[in-house]
């Protein structure tokens, strides 16, 4: 009798830690104007600059510095709606209109190409 006590026990935290939804990013950023940040060369730049290490963070900057690489693996699997549909269209405008940074990013972020490939497929269908 005990040990089907533990046993159910045992299956019910299981399913729990199973059902519990996947933590999400912080949203605090979410209303980051993305549009105006790619039409402004000098905002842009310093977004870059932060990411390569090159040049201070904003607030925003250091958390994205924070999050990228977690971001990459998981398939932004923790990323909000919006924190997705912006980061397709960064990807889209610095692939198309700033293709040097673009990819010195990529070095930087995915030097050994992992996750090349498979974003800029998904990217250019969005």
């Amino acid at each position: 009798m005990k040990a089907s006590l533990v046993i159910l026990l045992l299956g019910v935290f299981a399913a729990l830690a199973l059902a519990r939804p996947e933590k999400k990013y912080t949203n605090k950023f979410d209303n980051v104007n993305v549009d105006e940040v790619l039409s402004n060369n000098r905002i842009l730049n310093a977004y870059i600059k932060c990411l390569m290490e090159s040049g201070p963070c904003t607030a925003e900057g250091r958390e994205l510095k924070k999050l990228l690489p977690d971001a990459l693996e998981s398939e932004c699997s923790k990323c909000t709606d919006v924190q997705r549909r912006n980061s397709n269209k960064v990807i889209n405008y610095l692939r198309t209109n700033k293709p040097r940074e673009w990819t010195m990013l990529l070095d930087k972020y995915d030097s050994k190409g992992i996750y090349r490939a498979k974003y800029e497929k998904h990217t250019k269908n969005n």
